[in-house]
């Protein structure tokens, strides 16, 4: 653990805490969990090394989540848009999903994570790829296209407030209020 935290420095500890929803502990946790993701090459880079996706999906934190990809895109600052991440992506990662972590925080990245297509809005594509997602898309447990059309229909008529025929964040802000489950749900412990 000494190692740990001299590694990242007393200064970096205290900008990374003062910068995210993680304690000290929760920092050297996550940079130590970051630093075995990492060949022995890459550990002796800096703090800017990327991890590939396929690492950071062997998480057992991340292994079983149905948005695992679109989690790392999301959170990835890699311009080649691979799902890459940098400690500093990671740090960011977990603490929008942190148990300390506003509601308002999770919501926003909630819905960036739902918003497959990147416009800024959830459609119809969107909703559907979300409900495959949590459904998983065996033949057993996809929806009939009926039924996928009715549950779309049902959660549009629910959150659309403008009618336009998608969900904007402040619907989905507004939605995701009426929900006392979500920001306990919308973790990841290390």
């Amino acid at each position: 653990m000494g190692a740990t935290a001299s590694q990242l420095g007393k200064d970096l500890l205290s900008e990374y805490q003062e910068l995210t929803f993680l304690t000290k502990q929760e920092i050297l946790l996550a940079h130590k969990r970051f630093t075995e993701l990492l060949t022995r090459e890459e550990r002796d880079l800096n703090l800017n090394t990327r991890v590939p996706m396929a690492r950071i999906l062997t998480l057992p934190e991340l292994k079983s989540n149905p948005f695992r990809k679109r989690i790392c895109y999301v959170f990835s600052t890699s311009e080649q848009k691979d799902g890459s991440l940098t400690f500093e992506d990671f740090l960011d990662l977990l603490s929008a999903f942190s148990d300390s972590a506003t509601l308002e925080i999770k919501s926003h990245y909630a819905f960036r994570i739902f918003d497959f297509d990147d416009d800024g809005t959830l459609d119809r594509g969107d909703l559907e790829k979300l409900v495959n997602c949590l459904t998983g898309e065996t033949d057993d447990t996809q929806l009939t296209p009926d039924e996928m059309r009715q549950l779309i229909n049902n959660i549009l008529e629910e959150s659309d407030i403008d009618k336009d025929g998608t969900v904007n964040l402040s619907e989905f802000q507004h939605v995701i209020s009426r929900s006392p489950d979500f920001v306990s749900s919308f973790k990841i412990v290390l």
